[in-house]
């Protein structure tokens, strides 16, 4: 069996979080959904069956729940900041794609949300 890719995904993360341009985002804040796709070889770890041989998905959360607490004007600049720092942490991260979705947008529609979306690479 050859293993051509592999990913470590943690879907629809929920966070509380004070982001925003507007003055009474950063005062009441808003509520987040957080995808993660990270491009990751997990060829060893599923030979081995040993969590030291793959990225540990709670470790990645941590990360992202810690530059969720730091507020942004933009989620854009989130985005950037959550993805570099993961990149950083983590050396076996091939490529990020990651979603920030503002659940409640400031904006007078009838939403789902408001978002971005973003995809880098080493």
């Amino acid at each position: 069996m050859t293993l051509n890719s592999s990913y470590i995904i943690l879907r629809d993360l929920h966070f509380h979080a004070f982001h925003g341009v507007m003055p009474q985002e950063r005062i009441t804040g808003n509520d987040y959904s957080v995808s993660v796709r990270i491009k990751y070889d997990v060829a060893k770890a599923m030979a081995s069956d040993d969590v030291a041989d793959t990225l540990n998905y709670a470790a990645v959360y941590d990360t992202v729940k810690e530059e969720m607490s730091k507020p942004s004007n933009l989620i854009e600049h989130l985005a950037g900041r959550t993805a570099h720092r993961l990149m950083e942490q983590f050396d076996g991260i091939e490529a990020i794609d990651l979603t920030i979705t503002k659940t409640n947008p400031p904006m007078g529609a009838d939403t789902a949300g408001a978002g971005i979306e973003i995809h880098v690479s080493r």
